[in-house]
This record gives structure tokens, C-alpha cells and sequence, in this order.
């Protein structure tokens, strides 16, 4: 079964966002992963299979693992635990939903990047610097980074992400809690970077989100995904060429190379397109996590 779309009508539906649909329970959410696709922020009507359920279980999986850099807003993924309201939709519920702390978001992308793709890429051609931080000459496209670095970008729920600078972020919210969201998420790349090496991916750049509960910044939303990150297959990798990723560029790709104009209506996928990112999600998943998705 493939779930674009959830409708709970007894429950209370906070947001419906890129891919999520998030239910209100007080001081609890929660939060639903649909098979829906975005790319270049637009919403894509085909669905990919297993997507919803190889987000939250990924995210799942990196909650516990970085729980002693920083804890997550999790409650439980057991439906038994849920409100009983909701409890009657275990067939839909089941692998792809979370029951979270409501805490308050910060209005900041926190993406890390170690290597130079993407809008980056782009940036660095144009400037030679990325969020204002001026990088080494002569860097190719996917080259490593000297160092990890905290690339900001300010959140839409339509519309394009806006990059911004560390400064920026400083304005926002302060710089005691601008430090904090940067070295934590550069501290949570490198552990995640490791230990994905060691099984033969490539973490070129991931985007990580943090709320406030109590007076305590945690770590909200999804983690380590491949909708959120760039992953590249080590053995194939090499800077300057093309590698094989596992998360949605290979979207990006078809859908630039057929020459979208990235603007409203998302084009059609093909099936094999479908098929193939399906393939690619739960190939992710089956690496990082040793397991099979369910």
C-alpha cells in the first residue's frame, strides 16, 4: 500500500506538510510519514512505496544512537502506548509514525555539510564561499570539505528554503543557542559520518532540526534520512564524478535532465523512476541498520 494522504477524522490534524501529517494530542504529537515525495520543494503526486516507513525508522534507529549527544523528542513508535484514539489505526499507524514531545521548533535548517554538492556547489562556484564561510580554491564538485560546516538556511512550508549565514542565525535566536544548534549539529555529522564509513556510505550532508521543550533545546523532526541527506556509495565515490546516491537525487536528476522548471505541477513518474527510489530508501536503510524494512 502506498499512503499519500491521511484522514483521521476524529483526530485533530495540526499540519500537513511536505510529507508529514501531524495530529495535535496537547503535548504530544503525532507525526505520520507518508510515501509523498518533494523535490525542489514541490510536492510530487506518485507516492514511492516504503518511503514513510524507512523515514521513521531510520529516524528511530539515529534517536537512540546519538541519545548521548543530545536527546529527541520520542515518546513511543509502540502503538500500544498511543492515546486510544488512536489506536484504531494500527494498519495505517503501524512502522511509519512516532508519538513526540510537542516542543517549540527554531525556525533554522541546521545542515552540516562535509562535502561541496548541491546548492552548494553552486554557491562556491559563484563566491568561493558557502553561508559565508570562504573554502579552500580549486574545489570540484563532491570534493570533502577541510572540515564539517553549519550551513543555515531559513524554513518554508511552501516555497524555497532561503541559505542564510551564521549571523543571520545569531539574530534569530541568539548566540549562545546559534552556537549550540551549529557544534551540536556538527558534532551529531561526525558521529553519524563514522560510523556510516564504516559501512561503506558516504554522509556528504544532512539537515537537522532542534526545538525547545522546558527551557532545553532537543532534537525534533526526522534524522539521518534520505530525505533529509545526501548519501553516496563509498565504493563508488570519487570527487568531481557522479556516484551512486541513496535518497532522492536520483529524482532530482530525472526530473532535470526531462527539463522541469522546478515550478508547480510536479511532472509524472514513471514507474521504473518509482520503483527505483523505493529501491534506493530501503536499500539505505537495509545498510545502515543491518535489517530488512518491515
Amino acid at each position: 500500500m502506498i499512503l499519500t494522504k491521511t484522514d483521521f477524522p476524529d483526530l485533530k490534524l495540526l499540519n500537513r506538510g511536505k510529507v508529514r501529517d501531524i495530529y495535535d494530542f496537547g503535548n504530544k504529537l503525532l507525526i505520520v510519514a507518508s510515501d509523498r515525495l518533494s523535490a525542489f520543494d514541490v510536492v510530487f503526486g506518485d507516492g514511492i512505496p516504503e518511503k514513510g516507513k524507512v523515514l521513521t525508522q531510520l529516524s528511530l534507529f539515529w534517536f537512540d544512537k546519538t541519545k548521548k549527544i543530545i536527546k529527541s523528542h520520542l515518546i513511543t513508535a509502540n502503538i500500544e502506548e498511543y492515546p486510544k484514539e488512536a489506536q484504531k489505526y494500527r494498519e495505517i499507524l503501524e512502522g511509519r509514525s512516532m508519538m513526540v514531545k510537542k516542543a517549540k521548533p527554531f525556525e533554522v535548517e541546521c545542515v552540516i555539510r562535509g562535502y561541496l554538492d548541491g546548492s552548494s556547489y553552486v554557491d562556491y562556484k559563484k563566491t568561493g564561499m558557502i553561508s559565508g564561510i570562504k573554502l579552500p580554491k580549486g574545489l570540484e564538485k563532491k570534493s570533502p570539505l577541510p572540515e564539517p560546516i553549519f550551513t543555515p538556511a531559513t524554513k518554508a512550508q511552501t516555497g524555497h528554503d532561503e541559505n542564510i549565514n551564521f549571523d543571520t542565525v545569531i539574530k534569530m535566536v541568539g548566540k549562545e543557542t546559534a552556537n549550540f544548534l551549529r557544534d551540536t549539529g556538527i558534532k551529531l555529522y561526525s558521529f553519524a559520518r563514522d560510523l556510516m564509513l564504516k559501512k561503506g556510505i558516504i554522509l556528504s550532508d544532512t539537515k537537522f532540526e532542534f526545538g525547545k521543550l522546558n527551557n532545553e533545546i532537543i532534537l525534533i523532526d526526522e534524522v539521518l534520512t534520505p530525505d533529509s541527506s545526501r548519501f553516496w556509495e563509498k565504493e563508488t565515490y570519487q570527487s568531481g564524478m557522479e556516484s551512486k546516491s541513496f535518497d532522492k537525487q536520483y529524482v532530482r536528476d530525472y526530473v532535470t535532465d526531462i527539463g522541469w522548471d522546478r515550478k508547480p505541477p510536479a511532472p509524472r513518474l514513471p514507474e521504473d523512476v518509482i520503483k527505483n527510489t523505493s529501491k534506493r530508501y530501503t536499500d539505505i536503510y537495509k545498510l545502515i541498520t543491518g535489517k530488512e524494512i518491515f
